[in-house]
């Protein structure tokens, strides 16, 4: 913001809290100054979503206290981390090897992005975002019931023999053994279940993962899916 904008956003926080205003003309120009000084890299407003008006009259909605720089710069900054997360770096038209002008145009296309100059190219959002999924992303996964098609499963299965046990339980209707710790083995939540090598001295010379799982595991997830059962099941009138 220039002097101009930042007069004109005093102006409006002394429209919101009077409390504000500086009627000397000495404080007045001073604290214009530190505003500029503290909010100079800030824009009063960007094409895309962000105005420091909102962020101030959000601080009075939400906070007692007169409204100081930092409570401005500190949604800006958030603004501005917020929409880099949601960017996936577009291939630059620049040619490869030239080095400079290929890594000028990706710190361009971010500030441009960061400053709300420009909309986050959401490469990484095709199946996760808060407006939700894809209309036709989601009709396809409905359709194959997974977002890797039966026939490429199939094709990994010799290469993840504990995955594929573990859908061949699920896809047959039985517990899903790895939704629990293995108290044998201790494998966490998640992980296939581990054998252990012993060695002469009774040590463990190695640990390899198990196709499937020790059968203490499985019955502790079948427990736990009666429990879980159960506990869905309404009340008694």
């Amino acid at each position: 913001m220039d002097r101009r904008e930042i007069a004109a956003l005093l102006a409006y926080i002394g429209r919101l809290d009077p409390r504000s205003i500086r009627t000397d003309q000495g404080e007045a120009r001073d604290q214009l100054a530190q505003w500029h000084e503290l909010l100079g890299d800030v824009p009063m407003a960007t094409p895309h979503g962000w105005d420091a008006r909102v962020a101030t009259r959000q601080h009075y909605r939400t906070s007692p206290y007169q409204i100081q720089p930092a409570d401005v710069v500190r949604p800006w900054e958030s603004y501005r981390r917020n929409r880099l997360a949601l960017h996936s770096d577009p291939t630059p038209s620049a040619d490869p090897d030239d080095q400079a002008a290929w890594t000028a145009e990706l710190v361009g296309t971010r500030h441009a992005v960061a400053t709300g100059i420009a909309q986050p190219a959401q490469a990484r959002a095709i199946t996760s975002s808060q407006e939700g999924i894809n209309p036709r992303l989601q009709a396809r996964l409905d359709q194959i019931g997974s977002c890797i098609p039966p026939a490429a499963r199939a094709a990994l299965a010799p290469f993840r023999p504990a995955r594929a046990a573990r859908e061949a339980a699920v896809a047959q209707g039985l517990p899903d053994a790895l939704s629990v710790r293995c108290e044998w083995c201790l494998a966490p939540v998640g992980e296939p279940c581990r054998r252990r090598r012993i060695g002469p001295n009774d040590g463990v010379r190695a640990i390899a993962p198990r196709a499937t799982p020790h059968p203490g595991r499985l019955d502790l997830a079948s427990q736990q899916a009666q429990r879980t059962e159960q506990a869905r099941q309404p009340a008694p009138a």
